[in-house]
């Protein structure tokens, strides 16, 4: 009788004790998953010194002063042919991971970079898993692009080796723009028939 009871304190203690556990573990998840949230970054407006919104005069001053860019002054700098904005186009600076990239502007604003990287000096893959461990999972993923975004931004790593910051409220802009063209010229063309 005397060991059924010891066996039975001892069964009741181990119980509490794995219960205890249990309600570690479960705590300790949570714990994880909060954190595994709020362990990401904000995606970034921008590449190194390089902000989206800027204006030009101002990323001018950016690109001279970063040794990524073999930036050579206002003969880096044109004309867009399609918007007649200015655009800025610069190759990577000596010894450089950034091979050649592009600057567009909208209304006086940076709201385009494309930054093709080096890939005698840098894969796709190690940049795609740098970027997951900092932002988290893309918001959508092809064979050929992978892409962040918020409503501020958005992020894409592009094969073979390019990144795109692109501002999300101007792309959303420019495209109900075209969208609007789009609808005129088909009202048009509908018109025209209507009038055969």
């Amino acid at each position: 009788m005397r060991n059924t009871a010891y066996i039975v304190s001892i069964y009741k203690k181990n119980l509490l004790a794995c219960a205890a556990l249990v309600c570690l573990f479960a705590a300790y998840a949570a714990a994880q998953t909060a954190d595994g949230e709020e362990q990401y970054s904000a995606l970034p407006q921008g590449f190194q010194n390089i902000a989206l919104g800027m204006d030009t005069e101002t990323v001018q001053q950016a690109l001279t002063e970063n040794a990524l860019f073999g930036y050579r002054g206002e003969r880096d700098v044109s004309l867009s042919p399609d918007t007649q904005e200015q655009l800025i186009q610069t190759n990577g600076g000596t010894y450089s991971y950034v091979r050649e990239c592009w600057f567009q502007f909208k209304d006086g604003a940076l709201f385009s970079m494309t930054i093709n990287l080096n890939r005698d000096k840098l894969d796709f893959y190690s940049i795609f898993t740098t970027l997951c461990a900092k932002y988290g999972e893309p918001a959508s993923l092809t064979p050929e692009t992978c892409r962040w975004q918020n409503d501020a931004v958005i992020m894409a790593l592009e094969r073979p080796l390019t990144l795109k910051y692109t501002d999300a409220a101007v792309l959303a802009d420019m495209q109900g723009e075209t969208r609007a063209e789009e609808t005129a010229a088909e009202q048009n063309l509908n018109s025209f028939l209507e009038s055969l």
